[in-house]
């Protein structure tokens, strides 16, 4: 009884949950937003401030918030933190000359108190270009594999034409299971 129960409460509580999508300038944040929500590719300029979508999957929603990624907006980031169940980062697989700079922002993300229960998506972004990082590439360098007090996932995919991007889409709604 009390799984029917459970079931039905599932198809008619549309409970919403937070996301964060944040990264660099031009890491493809924006257009993966509006891959979610229009399923098609979108013309974006810079990101000043955020944009908002909610995003519905499976009876779930999810409200996400795209961050902009410019050096001065950096700072901002942690204003949105607060209920925030997951955050995305989407890393430019082409851009080897700031991944360093990902990753120190990365860190300073995962060591606020906001988040210290969200999970962590990233987005290897730009796998369709040639000669870019791979996600082992990418996980070596974020030094993935050091972060324990957080659930994550990588995931490679291209924001133009959405590949990979219902994986991590499956990554999260499977976390939402297991709590």
């Amino acid at each position: 009884m009390g799984t029917l129960f459970t079931r039905i409460w599932r198809l008619f509580n549309h409970q919403e949950h937070k996301v964060v999508i944040v990264g660099l300038d031009n890491a493809g944040k924006t257009t993966i937003l509006y891959q979610f929500s229009m399923n098609e590719v979108a013309h974006t300029s810079p990101t000043i401030g955020s944009n908002v979508e909610e995003i519905v999957v499976n009876n779930t929603r999810f409200l996400m918030w795209d961050i902009g990624g410019q050096e001065s907006l950096r700072c901002s980031w942690n204003t949105y933190y607060t209920n925030t169940e997951f955050a995305i980062l989407v890393v430019d697989s082409t851009d080897r000359e700031r991944i360093s700079v990902t990753k120190e922002e990365l860190f300073k993300m995962l060591a606020h108190e906001d988040l210290r229960k969200a999970g962590l998506l990233i987005f290897a972004n730009k796998q369709d270009v040639t000669e870019c990082m791979t996600v082992a590439e990418i996980s070596q360098v974020l030094r993935l594999k050091s972060i324990k007090d957080h659930q994550w996932h990588i995931q490679a995919c291209c924001a133009l034409t959405g590949e990979g991007l219902s994986q991590g889409l499956e990554w999260m709604m499977s976390r939402l299971k297991i709590r």
